[in-house]
Formats: C-alpha cells, structure tokens, sequence
C-alpha cells in the first residue's frame, strides 16, 4: 500500500483532502499558466450568462414583435437551458478524448453560427429552434474551461485561479443586461444574438493565439461511445460525485431563481423599464465578485469547509432577511436587492471549492465530471427557469421562499458529504495515480 494511503479511507475523503486541506504538498504540481491565460478562460465562462440575460431587456420587444405572450417567451430560457443541459454531458468527455483545444474551437464556431440563426429567425418558432441549437454548442468553452484550470494548477494556486475564473465569471449577468438594453437603445432584440456572435468570433481568435492545450495526447480516453458512455456511467455511480452534484446545482438554483426571475422583478414588481436590469443585476453580481476575490485572497488561510459554511450561512441569511423585509411590506428598492446580494457573496465562496473537490473525484475524467457538473446545474436550471418561477414570480414573497429553499438544501447536502468525507482526509502522494470507486 502507497505510504500516506489507507484503505478505509473513502475515495472523496481522498479527494476532499487532497483539493482543499492545506496539506497541499502531495498534490500535482503547478505546471504553468499565466494570469492572462486564467482571465482567457474566465471569458470562456460568460458565453452562458451572456447567452441567457442578455436577451431579458427584448423579452416585451419579441412578444410584440410574434404576437406571444410572457410564458412563451420565458422558453426562449428554458429551451436553450435544457439542450445545454443535455449536450453538456458530451463536452468533456470529448475533450477527453480529443483535447481541450479542438472542443473549445468548434464549440465556439457554431455558436456563432446559431446566434446568427437567432437574429435571423423570422419566428418565435424558429427563434426556439435557434435557441435549442444555440444550447447544445454554448457549454463547450464554459466546461472545458473549468478541466483547464485543473490540468494547469494544484492546491491552493487551483482555488485562486478558479476564484479569479469566478470574478470574471461573475461580471457577466450584471453587464449582460445592460449591455442588452443599450442594444435595444440603438437597434432591435436582433442586434443582441449579432454582439454574440462577434463576441464568439473574437474570443476564437483569442483561443487560436493564446491557449494551449493542456490534455496531452498520453492521458486521452479512446474516442468511442461506449468509453465516453461507460465514463460517465462510472462517475454517476459514484456516490461523491452524486452529492457533490447535488451541492453545487442547489447552491447556484437559489441564485438563478432570482436571475431567471428579472423580467417580473424588475418590470413587474418595481416598475422600471427594459435598460434598469442593472438595478438588479449590478449589486448582485458586485457580491458575487467580492466572494469570489475573498475565496482567492484567503485560500491556505481558511480551510474550505468554513468558507463553504460561511457562504451558505450568508445565502440562507439573505433569504430569511428578505421574507422578513417582504413580510413588513418593503418590496421596493433597495429592500428587494437584499436576497439576491447575500446569495450571490454565497454561491461565489461555495463554487470554487465544490468545483475543485468535484473535479478530484476522478482525476483521470476530469472533462467528464466537469460535463457532470454543468448537466446537473443546466438541468436543475431548466426547471427553475421554465416550470417553477413562472408559477411564483407575481409574488416575491413565494419567489424569495424558493430561493431560500434551494440554499438551504444545498447546505444539508454538504452537511452530508462533509461528515462522509471530512473525518478520514487522507492525501495520496499522487491524486492522480487512483481511480476512485465510492459507489452505491
């Protein structure tokens, strides 16, 4: 048995210890990548955010424009959120297999071209055809993103770089909207699907120039159905796997509630027009981008199960002061920013550790569970999106208990997976040389 190992420790123990404790010794080297680089892949990440809010402000153009009414245009989120979901289970097993660079590129290729087909579409039918095509392409950058960040960096320089990644990340819903209402200032809702496909362009040219790739040719999986199958078969069997899924998707459906929400939020509830998305936007996301700086300042100073404590602990305050504020009859401004301000500080210190731990639970199929991870938040976002806030958002009060009640069971599923893994930490020499098999 290798020294340091021991076999009645469970496989996400071994990875828990090994991604967040500060015994970080035995981890894999740091092995190069620029700050540039990071920032290159944290663009990556916004394609999705810049995908879902930056159309919110023409929502009342394009129900004017097909003669439809706010249900069918709250599918203009979820069908693009549930073919994200299920093509994001192909991502990264194929980066897997083919290599980081390859994905990225032609995810990004045509994602441009489905944002055209967006602009063009000469129907709501067609617009939602476009969106479903533009969600199975959209995740390739976001995901493989992440796998990057992991095959460049280790320990705690994984955790900074992954929070830098998040405060980049992070930028994207407040500005999407905005960005959106200037559009519509100028132009119609179409102009927002063209400032995406220039935006895919230019951040192609930038992956041609600047990003290496990271996955050598060595540590691929075979390309062939039944071995990318069989990986993610394998990583679902994994009960780790399982709850950690389950964390990091409940912990970001308490936010997106919220998001998915600002249509009614914002136009219906506070009465402001299509280019004051920033008046919900900007101070939810200036939260998120502090806890994702925090996570990067103290990582090595505060171990991450407390800072997964303390970020849940301010989601789930967040949402008891705003049932309070709400209860007393305070649904205007500033009031109604105080739920979605301390869940975003929340979710921001939460997912750069859970990524991380995630990401350990089987080092050679990193791209996989990266896949995972977006399937199941995408999924989980879907339903929020296009079944529950539809039926919640003429009342804040219900709205803000929906919320409340996705970080609180997040918080219970760590709970969980904390006691499983937390009391046997033991770190391999090297996390990469095991395969885990906690299974049920």
């Amino acid at each position: 048995m290798p020294a340091g190992r021991t076999d009645g420790a469970p496989p996400a123990a071994r990875a828990y210890g090994a991604t967040v404790s500060s015994q970080t010794s035995a981890a894999p080297p740091h092995r190069g990548g620029s700050p540039a680089l990071v920032y290159l892949l944290a663009a990556l990440t916004m394609i999705g955010p810049f995908t879902v809010d930056a159309i919110f402000p023409g929502f009342p153009q394009i129900q004017a424009d097909f003669a439809v009414g706010p249900v069918s245009t709250q599918q203009i989120l979820s069908v693009y959120l549930l073919s994200f979901a299920v093509m994001s289970l192909l991502h990264g097993p194929l980066s897997d297999a083919l290599g980081r660079r390859p994905v990225i590129v032609g995810g990004l290729l045509l994602y441009a071209a489905t944002a055209v087909f967006c602009a063009l579409a000469p129907s709501m039918g067609w617009l939602l055809v476009a969106r479903a095509l533009q969600g199975v392409v959209a995740g390739a950058g976001m995901i493989v993103a992440r796998t990057i960040v992991r095959d460049l960096y280790a320990g705690d320089a994984a955790q900074r770089a992954m929070s830098r990644m998040s405060m980049v990340f992070g930028v994207a819903p407040a500005i999407a909207p905005v960005v959106g209402g200037w559009l519509l200032g100028w132009s119609t809702w179409r102009a927002v699907f063209w400032f995406l496909a220039a935006f895919a362009i230019a951040l192609l040219v930038a992956v041609l120039v600047a990003l290496p790739e990271t996955h050598p040719a060595g540590k691929r999986i075979p390309l062939a159905a039944g071995s990318l199958v069989t990986a993610l078969v394998d990583s679902v069997r994994m009960a780790g796997v399982r709850r950690l899924l389950a964390v990091s998707s409940l912990n970001f459906a308490g936010l997106f509630t919220y998001i998915s929400a600002a249509p009614a939020i914002v136009v219906d509830h506070l009465g402001l027009g299509p280019g004051d998305f920033g008046y919900l936007f900007v101070p939810t996301v200036a939260m998120m981008i502090l806890g994702s700086w925090l996570s990067g300042r103290f990582a090595g100073r505060i171990g991450g199960p407390r800072f997964l404590t303390i970020g849940f602990a301010a989601a789930v305050l967040g949402g008891v002061a705003q049932l309070a504020l709400l209860a007393l009859g305070l649904e205007s401004l500033p009031w109604v920013l105080v739920g979605p301000m301390l869940t975003g500080l929340g979710i921001s210190l939460v997912f750069p550790i859970v990524t991380l731990v995630l990401l350990e639970e089987r080092p050679r199929h990193r791209g996989t569970v990266s896949s995972l991870q977006s399937f199941a938040n995408t999924l989980l976002n879907a339903v929020v999106a296009g079944v529950l806030v539809p039926m919640v958002s003429a009342d804040l009060l219900t709205l803000t208990a929906l919320a409340l009640g996705f970080s609180v069971s997040g918080w219970l599923v760590w709970a969980r997976h904390h006691r499983v893994a937390h009391p046997q930490i033991v770190v391999p020499p090297d996390p990469a040389s095991y395969e885990p098999t906690d299974r049920l």
